[in-house]
């Protein structure tokens, strides 16, 4: 899919033919859309394909006068019936000298903020500026992500309390994941913005300087989260496996012991239903007298028990 904007006074019109200080959209492009933008921008293809590669490693490069900053960007993931399950995936912003190009492989919230308008100091023509809002944008949204990780992870540990499944296990180990992806991509993320700071490789005008500082820091502050919320949730997962293991030993404990009480009935009406002379044969009410030893010894055999805390 490929999407060109371009802001004006009156707001951002999309447009249908590439125009100075335009943004040029790519979302999972074909061929002929990749072609079209490399060749009205000049723009490198590698540069195009590099943010459809989902092992792409987040990094910059600086090329043909254009500027290819790779970043990597969280994604909830919608195939999980249960929330709070997360992945990330790389997104390529190309800066050229008149246009700037973000490409990626699926929609995801970080460009459909800038297609709704709903960043109000947003203007294509500002290219560095429109680059800067795009990482803050990133790391905002791991932030609220990391947040609803741990809300979630919250509610699923109320489950485990008297859990005897597997299931909430695996939904941690689900967001243990997550974090671990979430970890590992705000690093990245994090050389990234080092290396623009230190660099340059983009012109960064005085206005934005601050508005760099503060991405710096909203992805370190996300960094310390994820990596908090990892080894929280390790040790809630060694924790709550022991804690299933210990229910199921007590259920366990609980069912022997009723065996063994009902065993003694058992035991009894068999001695008395064998085929030999009966000493009680000709007693009477010799059924009632069997019955009440045997309940008699059972409620004696459960009270020792539970006593023993054997229950």
């Amino acid at each position: 899919m490929l999407q060109m904007y371009k802001s004006i006074d009156t707001g951002m019109i999309t447009l249908d033919q590439v125009e100075d200080g335009a943004w040029i959209n790519l979302v999972n492009p074909n061929p002929q859309e990749i072609l079209y933008v490399s060749n009205n921008l000049n723009i490198p293809v590698d540069h195009i394909k590099a943010a459809l590669d989902e092992e792409e490693r987040a990094r910059i490069e600086v090329d043909e006068g254009c500027t290819l900053i790779l970043i990597d960007i969280p994604i909830p993931n919608t195939n999980l019936q249960d929330g709070g399950t997360y992945y990330t995936m790389p997104l390529g912003i190309i800066i050229s000298e008149n246009h700037v190009v973000t490409v990626s492989l699926i929609e995801n919230y970080v460009i459909n903020d800038f297609i709704e308008r709903k960043n109000k100091t947003f203007y294509t023509y500002k290219k560095t500026r429109f680059l800067l809002q795009i990482l803050y944008k990133t790391s905002n949204l791991y932030l609220q992500y990391l947040r609803h990780i741990d809300k979630t992870s919250d509610k699923i540990e109320c489950k485990l309390h008297r859990s005897l499944k597997n299931q909430e296990l695996i939904q941690l180990l689900e967001l243990e994941k997550s974090l671990v992806y979430f970890s590992t991509s705000l690093k990245s993320n994090e050389i990234v913005l080092e290396k623009i700071q230190r660099f340059n490789p983009v012109k960064l005008y005085p206005e934005d300087a601050e508005l760099l500082e503060d991405v710096i820091i909203e992805n370190k502050q996300a960094i310390e989260m994820a990596n908090i919320y990892s080894n929280i949730l390790t040790g809630t997962m060694d924790a709550y496996a022991s804690v299933i293991s210990n229910n199921l030993n007590i259920v366990m404990k609980f069912l022997t012991s009723v065996t063994i009480i009902m065993a003694l009935p058992t035991m009894v009406a068999s001695f008395f239903g064998m085929n030999v002379d009966n000493p009680l044969e000709n007693v009477p009410h010799a059924f009632t007298i069997i019955f009440l030893m045997t309940i008699f010894f059972s409620v004696i055999l459960a009270l020792t028990m539970l006593k023993k805390q054997m229950f």
